[in-house]
Protein backbone atom coordinates (compact mmCIF):
# COMPACT_ATOMS: atom_id res chain seq x y z
CA UNK A 1 0.00 0.00 0.00
CA UNK A 2 1.36 3.44 -1.06
CA UNK A 3 0.99 6.63 0.91
CA UNK A 4 2.46 9.04 -1.94
CA UNK A 5 0.15 12.19 -2.24
CA UNK A 6 -2.07 10.89 0.87
CA UNK A 7 -0.82 14.63 3.12
CA UNK A 8 -1.00 18.25 2.75
CA UNK A 9 2.42 19.52 1.77
CA UNK A 10 2.49 21.79 4.59
CA UNK A 11 2.39 18.11 6.92
CA UNK A 12 6.07 17.49 7.58
CA UNK A 13 4.82 14.71 10.53
CA UNK A 14 3.24 11.94 9.16
CA UNK A 15 4.83 8.65 11.62
CA UNK A 16 4.85 8.25 15.37
CA UNK A 17 6.72 6.54 16.82
CA UNK A 18 6.04 5.34 19.99
CA UNK A 19 7.43 3.27 23.06
CA UNK A 20 5.79 0.26 23.95
CA UNK A 21 2.89 -1.50 22.11
CA UNK A 22 0.39 -2.03 24.74
CA UNK A 23 -3.13 -1.56 25.27
CA UNK A 24 -2.45 2.33 25.33
CA UNK A 25 -0.18 2.30 22.36
CA UNK A 26 -3.04 0.99 20.61
CA UNK A 27 -5.79 3.34 21.75
CA UNK A 28 -3.33 6.42 20.84
CA UNK A 29 -3.22 4.79 17.10
CA UNK A 30 -6.45 4.67 16.78
CA UNK A 31 -6.75 8.40 17.47
CA UNK A 32 -4.62 8.90 15.51
CA UNK A 33 -5.77 7.66 12.58
CA UNK A 34 -8.45 10.27 11.32
CA UNK A 35 -6.28 13.18 11.56
CA UNK A 36 -3.93 11.12 8.79
CA UNK A 37 -1.15 9.47 11.19
CA UNK A 38 -0.05 6.41 10.99
CA UNK A 39 2.00 4.65 14.24
CA UNK A 40 5.30 2.72 14.35
CA UNK A 41 6.17 1.15 18.20
CA UNK A 42 9.57 -0.11 19.57
CA UNK A 43 8.19 -3.34 21.88
CA UNK A 44 9.79 -6.58 22.37
CA UNK A 45 6.19 -8.69 22.00
CA UNK A 46 5.38 -8.42 18.33
CA UNK A 47 1.73 -9.64 18.89
CA UNK A 48 1.20 -6.86 21.40
CA UNK A 49 -2.24 -4.73 21.05
CA UNK A 50 -0.81 -2.40 18.74
CA UNK A 51 0.74 -4.42 16.39
CA UNK A 52 -3.07 -4.25 14.93
CA UNK A 53 -2.10 -0.46 14.07
CA UNK A 54 1.40 -0.37 12.85
CA UNK A 55 5.07 -2.07 12.36
CA UNK A 56 6.75 -3.41 15.46
CA UNK A 57 10.37 -2.87 15.94
CA UNK A 58 12.06 -4.77 18.47
CA UNK A 59 14.34 -3.42 20.99
CA UNK A 60 17.57 -4.10 19.48
CA UNK A 61 16.27 -2.43 16.09
CA UNK A 62 15.92 1.18 17.39
CA UNK A 63 17.77 2.68 14.68
CA UNK A 64 14.85 1.05 12.36
CA UNK A 65 12.29 2.60 14.31
CA UNK A 66 14.17 6.30 14.74
CA UNK A 67 14.51 5.89 10.88
CA UNK A 68 10.92 5.22 10.33
CA UNK A 69 9.46 7.74 12.72
CA UNK A 70 9.21 11.81 12.32
CA UNK A 71 8.13 12.44 16.19
CA UNK A 72 8.33 10.51 19.32
CA UNK A 73 6.11 9.78 22.41
CA UNK A 74 5.63 6.95 25.00
CA UNK A 75 2.80 4.77 26.31
CA UNK A 76 4.53 3.68 29.83
CA UNK A 77 6.56 5.53 32.60
CA UNK A 78 9.01 2.51 33.14
CA UNK A 79 10.41 3.09 29.33
CA UNK A 80 14.21 3.11 29.81
CA UNK A 81 15.51 6.68 30.11
CA UNK A 82 18.40 5.71 27.59
CA UNK A 83 16.22 5.24 24.87
CA UNK A 84 14.32 8.59 25.71
CA UNK A 85 17.66 10.35 25.59
CA UNK A 86 18.77 8.80 22.62
CA UNK A 87 15.39 10.27 21.14
CA UNK A 88 16.01 13.94 22.62
CA UNK A 89 19.17 14.15 21.17
CA UNK A 90 18.40 12.86 17.90
CA UNK A 91 15.12 15.06 18.08
CA UNK A 92 17.91 18.34 19.10
CA UNK A 93 19.96 17.33 16.34
CA UNK A 94 17.17 18.78 14.11
CA UNK A 95 16.53 15.28 12.37
CA UNK A 96 13.40 14.76 14.03
CA UNK A 97 10.62 16.69 15.66
CA UNK A 98 10.94 15.80 19.25
CA UNK A 99 10.22 13.43 22.29
CA UNK A 100 7.52 13.94 24.09
CA UNK A 101 6.84 14.28 26.79
CA UNK A 102 10.43 15.24 28.25
CA UNK A 103 12.75 13.15 29.73
CA UNK A 104 12.71 15.38 33.37
CA UNK A 105 8.78 13.98 33.60
CA UNK A 106 10.07 10.48 33.16
CA UNK A 107 12.78 10.50 35.53
CA UNK A 108 10.49 12.01 37.76
CA UNK A 109 8.05 9.62 37.61
CA UNK A 110 10.24 6.87 37.99
CA UNK A 111 11.48 8.20 41.20
CA UNK A 112 8.47 8.42 43.99
CA UNK A 113 11.09 10.39 46.11
CA UNK A 114 12.04 12.72 43.63
CA UNK A 115 7.93 13.12 42.85
CA UNK A 116 7.00 13.90 46.51
CA UNK A 117 9.66 16.16 46.93
CA UNK A 118 8.89 18.00 43.50
CA UNK A 119 5.49 17.98 44.71
CA UNK A 120 6.08 19.80 47.72
CA UNK A 121 8.57 22.32 46.05
CA UNK A 122 5.66 23.52 43.82
CA UNK A 123 3.89 23.82 47.72
CA UNK A 124 1.29 20.98 46.99
CA UNK A 125 0.11 18.43 49.36
CA UNK A 126 1.32 15.14 50.18
CA UNK A 127 1.30 12.50 52.42
CA UNK A 128 4.39 12.79 54.76
CA UNK A 129 7.13 10.70 54.21
CA UNK A 130 10.90 9.58 54.66
CA UNK A 131 13.59 7.84 52.36
CA UNK A 132 14.35 4.82 53.97
CA UNK A 133 17.95 3.24 53.04
CA UNK A 134 18.24 0.50 55.92
CA UNK A 135 16.36 -0.94 58.87
CA UNK A 136 17.30 1.44 61.36
CA UNK A 137 16.26 3.87 59.47
CA UNK A 138 12.95 2.33 58.87
CA UNK A 139 12.39 1.98 62.19
CA UNK A 140 12.63 6.23 62.52
CA UNK A 141 10.43 6.43 59.97
CA UNK A 142 8.14 4.11 61.81
CA UNK A 143 8.42 6.29 65.11
CA UNK A 144 8.46 9.55 62.92
CA UNK A 145 5.37 8.99 60.92
CA UNK A 146 3.25 7.28 63.41
CA UNK A 147 1.88 3.67 62.54
CA UNK A 148 0.33 2.23 59.96
CA UNK A 149 2.12 3.27 57.40
CA UNK A 150 3.00 2.01 53.69
CA UNK A 151 7.15 1.13 52.79
CA UNK A 152 7.35 1.40 48.83
CA UNK A 153 10.52 1.08 46.51
CA UNK A 154 11.19 4.32 45.33
CA UNK A 155 11.99 3.35 41.51
CA UNK A 156 9.87 0.16 39.86
CA UNK A 157 6.25 -1.42 41.14
CA UNK A 158 2.95 -0.66 39.65
CA UNK A 159 -0.19 -1.74 40.54
CA UNK A 160 -0.08 -2.42 43.83
CA UNK A 161 3.43 -4.44 43.70
CA UNK A 162 6.30 -3.04 45.61
CA UNK A 163 4.73 -2.27 48.59
CA UNK A 164 4.17 -3.37 51.84
CA UNK A 165 1.92 -2.20 54.88
CA UNK A 166 3.26 -1.80 58.22
CA UNK A 167 0.47 -2.04 60.63
CA UNK A 168 2.40 -2.77 63.99
CA UNK A 169 5.85 -2.91 65.33
CA UNK A 170 6.34 -6.77 64.23
CA UNK A 171 6.12 -5.76 60.71
CA UNK A 172 8.99 -3.81 60.49
CA UNK A 173 11.55 -6.97 60.08
CA UNK A 174 8.99 -8.80 57.66
CA UNK A 175 8.76 -5.49 55.97
CA UNK A 176 12.81 -4.66 55.38
CA UNK A 177 13.26 -8.40 54.40
CA UNK A 178 10.67 -8.22 51.62
CA UNK A 179 11.79 -4.76 49.87
CA UNK A 180 15.34 -4.38 51.24
CA UNK A 181 16.82 -5.70 47.98
CA UNK A 182 15.43 -2.30 46.47
CA UNK A 183 18.05 -0.61 48.17
CA UNK A 184 20.94 -2.84 46.75
CA UNK A 185 19.39 -3.27 43.42
CA UNK A 186 19.26 -7.05 43.65
CA UNK A 187 16.52 -9.25 42.68
CA UNK A 188 13.55 -8.30 40.62
CA UNK A 189 12.33 -5.27 42.63
CA UNK A 190 13.54 -2.01 40.92
CA UNK A 191 16.02 -1.43 37.91
CA UNK A 192 18.30 0.08 39.33
CA UNK A 193 19.72 0.90 43.12
CA UNK A 194 17.10 2.93 44.65
CA UNK A 195 15.94 3.79 48.56
CA UNK A 196 12.56 2.75 49.74
CA UNK A 197 10.31 5.78 50.62
CA UNK A 198 8.06 5.46 53.73
CA UNK A 199 4.86 6.86 54.00
CA UNK A 200 2.34 8.25 56.26
CA UNK A 201 -0.91 6.64 56.58
CA UNK A 202 -3.94 8.88 55.57
CA UNK A 203 -7.59 8.45 56.71
CA UNK A 204 -8.98 9.38 52.49
CA UNK A 205 -12.69 9.38 51.81
CA UNK A 206 -11.79 8.55 48.38
CA UNK A 207 -9.38 8.44 45.61
CA UNK A 208 -9.48 10.67 42.45
CA UNK A 209 -7.62 11.83 39.22
CA UNK A 210 -7.46 14.29 37.16
CA UNK A 211 -6.25 14.28 33.45
CA UNK A 212 -5.28 17.21 31.09
CA UNK A 213 -3.22 18.01 28.25
CA UNK A 214 -0.42 20.45 27.56
CA UNK A 215 0.70 21.66 24.61
CA UNK A 216 3.66 22.80 22.55
CA UNK A 217 2.69 26.56 23.22
CA UNK A 218 1.88 26.08 26.59
CA UNK A 219 -1.87 25.55 26.17
CA UNK A 220 -3.61 23.20 29.12
CA UNK A 221 -6.56 21.59 28.87
CA UNK A 222 -8.22 19.81 31.94
CA UNK A 223 -10.49 17.21 32.18
CA UNK A 224 -13.12 16.72 35.54
CA UNK A 225 -12.24 15.06 38.58
CA UNK A 226 -12.64 11.52 37.97
CA UNK A 227 -13.35 8.68 41.35
CA UNK A 228 -11.53 5.55 41.00
CA UNK A 229 -12.26 2.51 42.77
CA UNK A 230 -9.14 -0.43 43.24
CA UNK A 231 -9.45 -4.21 43.25
CA UNK A 232 -5.94 -5.83 45.18
CA UNK A 233 -4.30 -2.84 43.51
CA UNK A 234 -5.37 -2.58 40.43
CA UNK A 235 -7.66 -0.21 39.10
CA UNK A 236 -11.53 -1.94 38.86
CA UNK A 237 -14.01 1.13 38.35
CA UNK A 238 -13.82 5.38 36.92
CA UNK A 239 -16.38 7.50 37.55
CA UNK A 240 -16.48 10.26 35.45
CA UNK A 241 -17.03 12.98 36.40
CA UNK A 242 -16.49 12.02 40.02
CA UNK A 243 -19.77 13.43 42.24
CA UNK A 244 -19.72 15.44 44.80
CA UNK A 245 -16.41 17.24 43.65
CA UNK A 246 -17.11 20.66 42.06
CA UNK A 247 -15.50 22.27 45.48
CA UNK A 248 -11.73 20.52 44.86
CA UNK A 249 -11.64 20.86 40.84
CA UNK A 250 -9.65 24.42 40.75
CA UNK A 251 -6.66 22.55 43.35
CA UNK A 252 -6.66 19.50 41.19
CA UNK A 253 -6.70 21.93 37.94
CA UNK A 254 -4.29 24.07 39.90
CA UNK A 255 -2.16 21.85 40.95
CA UNK A 256 -1.97 19.59 37.75
CA UNK A 257 -0.85 23.11 35.83
CA UNK A 258 1.67 23.50 38.09
CA UNK A 259 3.20 20.92 37.35
CA UNK A 260 2.62 20.07 33.66
CA UNK A 261 4.43 24.28 33.56
CA UNK A 262 7.27 22.93 35.79
CA UNK A 263 8.45 20.79 33.50
CA UNK A 264 7.63 22.18 30.31
CA UNK A 265 5.48 19.20 29.50
CA UNK A 266 3.87 18.11 26.29
CA UNK A 267 1.19 15.46 26.12
CA UNK A 268 -1.13 14.14 28.16
CA UNK A 269 -0.78 13.55 32.00
CA UNK A 270 -2.52 12.21 35.03
CA UNK A 271 -2.04 13.08 38.76
CA UNK A 272 -3.56 10.79 41.14
CA UNK A 273 -5.29 12.59 44.32
CA UNK A 274 -6.93 11.10 47.65
CA UNK A 275 -9.51 13.49 48.94
CA UNK A 276 -9.67 13.95 52.45
CA UNK A 277 -10.09 16.28 55.51
CA UNK A 278 -7.75 18.78 56.52
CA UNK A 279 -6.89 20.40 60.28
CA UNK A 280 -9.97 22.38 60.07
CA UNK A 281 -11.85 19.73 59.23
CA UNK A 282 -12.46 20.79 55.61
CA UNK A 283 -12.45 18.54 52.40
CA UNK A 284 -9.09 18.59 50.69
CA UNK A 285 -7.21 16.85 48.19
CA UNK A 286 -3.43 15.20 48.34
CA UNK A 287 -1.32 14.32 45.61
CA UNK A 288 -0.25 10.53 45.58
CA UNK A 289 1.58 10.32 42.04
CA UNK A 290 1.67 11.32 38.31
CA UNK A 291 1.37 9.37 35.21
CA UNK A 292 3.81 11.06 32.38
CA UNK A 293 1.00 9.38 29.87
CA UNK A 294 -2.55 8.56 28.91
CA UNK A 295 -4.15 6.87 32.03
CA UNK A 296 -5.76 4.03 32.61
CA UNK A 297 -8.58 6.61 34.47
CA UNK A 298 -8.78 8.74 31.58
CA UNK A 299 -10.22 5.55 28.89
CA UNK A 300 -14.45 7.01 29.36
CA UNK A 301 -13.33 9.78 28.00
CA UNK A 302 -13.47 7.75 24.42
CA UNK A 303 -17.14 8.23 24.51
CA UNK A 304 -17.63 10.33 27.28
CA UNK A 305 -15.52 13.48 26.55
CA UNK A 306 -15.74 16.10 23.11
CA UNK A 307 -11.76 14.95 22.80
CA UNK A 308 -10.46 11.89 24.13
CA UNK A 309 -7.35 12.18 26.08
CA UNK A 310 -6.05 9.90 23.22
CA UNK A 311 -6.73 12.44 20.19
CA UNK A 312 -5.49 15.34 22.48
CA UNK A 313 -2.44 13.53 23.39
CA UNK A 314 -1.51 12.89 19.36
CA UNK A 315 -2.81 16.67 19.19
CA UNK A 316 0.21 17.75 21.37
CA UNK A 317 2.98 15.53 20.42
CA UNK A 318 2.19 16.71 16.37
CA UNK A 319 1.62 20.31 17.70
CA UNK A 320 -2.17 20.73 16.67
CA UNK A 321 -4.31 22.97 18.71
CA UNK A 322 -5.77 20.73 21.87
CA UNK A 323 -9.28 20.17 21.44
CA UNK A 324 -12.22 20.65 24.24
CA UNK A 325 -12.20 18.16 27.33
CA UNK A 326 -15.70 18.95 28.64
CA UNK A 327 -17.84 15.68 29.47
CA UNK A 328 -20.58 14.78 26.82
CA UNK A 329 -22.03 12.77 28.96
CA UNK A 330 -21.58 10.80 32.63
CA UNK A 331 -19.91 7.81 32.54
CA UNK A 332 -18.56 4.55 34.56
CA UNK A 333 -15.58 2.58 32.99
CA UNK A 334 -14.95 -0.65 34.15
CA UNK A 335 -12.03 -3.08 33.48
CA UNK A 336 -11.88 -6.45 32.39
CA UNK A 337 -9.33 -8.50 33.89
CA UNK A 338 -8.03 -12.02 33.38
CA UNK A 339 -11.16 -13.37 31.13
CA UNK A 340 -13.31 -11.63 28.80
CA UNK A 341 -17.23 -11.53 29.07
CA UNK A 342 -19.77 -12.14 26.59
CA UNK A 343 -19.32 -9.63 24.29
CA UNK A 344 -23.42 -10.29 23.42
CA UNK A 345 -24.41 -9.90 26.87
CA UNK A 346 -22.09 -6.66 27.45
CA UNK A 347 -23.48 -4.70 24.55
CA UNK A 348 -26.74 -6.14 25.30
CA UNK A 349 -26.93 -2.79 28.08
CA UNK A 350 -27.73 0.08 26.91
CA UNK A 351 -25.26 3.07 26.61
CA UNK A 352 -22.32 -0.25 26.70
CA UNK A 353 -19.49 0.64 24.53
CA UNK A 354 -16.90 -2.11 24.52
CA UNK A 355 -12.70 -2.22 23.52
CA UNK A 356 -11.30 -5.09 23.51
CA UNK A 357 -7.15 -5.28 24.10
CA UNK A 358 -6.48 -8.56 21.98
CA UNK A 359 -5.10 -9.69 24.51
CA UNK A 360 -4.80 -13.24 25.79
CA UNK A 361 -6.42 -14.21 29.03
CA UNK A 362 -4.27 -14.47 32.48
CA UNK A 363 -5.42 -13.93 35.96
CA UNK A 364 -5.16 -10.35 36.45
CA UNK A 365 -4.71 -9.03 33.40
CA UNK A 366 -6.19 -5.99 31.94
CA UNK A 367 -7.71 -7.22 28.79
CA UNK A 368 -10.74 -5.03 27.87
CA UNK A 369 -12.61 -2.21 29.07
CA UNK A 370 -16.56 -1.07 28.85
CA UNK A 371 -17.78 2.11 29.32
CA UNK A 372 -21.22 3.03 30.41
CA UNK A 373 -23.00 5.85 29.17
CA UNK A 374 -27.10 4.96 29.30
CA UNK A 375 -28.98 8.53 27.58
CA UNK A 376 -30.41 8.79 31.15
CA UNK A 377 -27.89 9.32 33.47
CA UNK A 378 -30.02 7.85 36.70
CA UNK A 379 -29.77 4.48 34.57
CA UNK A 380 -26.41 4.27 35.63
CA UNK A 381 -26.30 2.33 38.44
CA UNK A 382 -28.42 0.21 37.17
CA UNK A 383 -26.46 -0.43 34.11
CA UNK A 384 -23.56 -1.24 36.17
CA UNK A 385 -25.47 -3.62 37.95
CA UNK A 386 -26.15 -5.46 35.04
CA UNK A 387 -22.74 -5.33 33.89
CA UNK A 388 -21.25 -6.68 36.87
CA UNK A 389 -23.81 -9.85 36.25
CA UNK A 390 -22.01 -10.63 33.17
CA UNK A 391 -18.30 -10.03 34.20
CA UNK A 392 -16.70 -13.02 34.84
CA UNK A 393 -14.37 -11.41 36.81
CA UNK A 394 -16.14 -9.14 39.54
CA UNK A 395 -13.33 -6.97 40.38
CA UNK A 396 -14.77 -6.77 44.14
CA UNK A 397 -18.14 -4.62 42.53
CA UNK A 398 -20.12 -7.41 43.03
CA UNK A 399 -21.23 -6.29 46.99
CA UNK A 400 -21.65 -2.67 45.71
CA UNK A 401 -24.02 -3.25 43.00
CA UNK A 402 -25.85 -6.57 45.01
CA UNK A 403 -28.68 -4.71 45.84
CA UNK A 404 -29.65 -2.94 42.77
CA UNK A 405 -32.80 -3.74 40.88
CA UNK A 406 -31.65 -3.98 37.29
CA UNK A 407 -35.22 -4.93 35.87
CA UNK A 408 -35.88 -1.17 36.86
CA UNK A 409 -35.11 1.80 34.45
CA UNK A 410 -34.28 4.26 37.02
CA UNK A 411 -31.74 3.33 40.23
CA UNK A 412 -32.42 5.01 43.28
CA UNK A 413 -29.10 7.98 42.46
CA UNK A 414 -30.49 9.66 45.42
CA UNK A 415 -28.94 6.92 47.90
CA UNK A 416 -25.67 6.92 46.34
CA UNK A 417 -25.83 11.01 46.46
CA UNK A 418 -26.58 10.42 50.11
CA UNK A 419 -23.74 8.45 50.70
CA UNK A 420 -21.28 10.69 48.62
CA UNK A 421 -22.56 14.02 50.64
CA UNK A 422 -21.45 12.18 53.91
CA UNK A 423 -18.04 11.67 52.81
CA UNK A 424 -17.35 14.66 50.85
CA UNK A 425 -18.88 17.18 52.71
CA UNK A 426 -20.67 18.49 48.93
CA UNK A 427 -22.15 16.68 46.86
CA UNK A 428 -23.85 17.42 43.62
CA UNK A 429 -26.83 15.13 42.56
CA UNK A 430 -26.20 12.88 40.14
CA UNK A 431 -29.19 13.69 38.57
CA UNK A 432 -27.67 17.27 38.15
CA UNK A 433 -24.74 16.13 36.42
CA UNK A 434 -25.29 17.58 32.58
CA UNK A 435 -23.67 16.36 29.31
CA UNK A 436 -21.18 19.37 30.34
CA UNK A 437 -20.47 20.37 33.91
CA UNK A 438 -18.74 23.13 34.70
CA UNK A 439 -15.30 23.57 34.90
CA UNK A 440 -12.39 25.23 36.60
CA UNK A 441 -10.67 27.94 34.81
CA UNK A 442 -8.47 25.89 32.46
Amino acid sequence: MTTANAYPVTQTIRTIGILGGGQLGMMLAEAAMPLGYQCVFLEDNPECPASLYGRVFHSDQLADFIAAADVFTLEFENTPTSTVEQLTSVSKSGSKQGMFPPLIALDIAQDRLKEKQMFNALDIATVPFMEVNSEAELKQACEALGLPIVLKTSRGGYDGKGQFVIKQDNDIKTAWLALKDAVSGKGSLTPTPAPLIAEGFINFNREVSIIAARAQNGQVRCYDLVENHHHHGILAKTQAPAVGTSHLLQQATDAITKIMNHLDYVGVMALELFVTKDARGHTTILANEIAPRVHNSGHWSIEGAVTSQFENHIRAVVNLPLGDTDNVHPAIMVNVLGQYPDISAVLNIDGAHYHSYHKAERDDRKIAHITLMPNDVTDLESAMAKLVAVLPNKVGLDKEYANIDTHSNTADAKTKNDVLEDNSGEADSLAELSPKTEKAKK
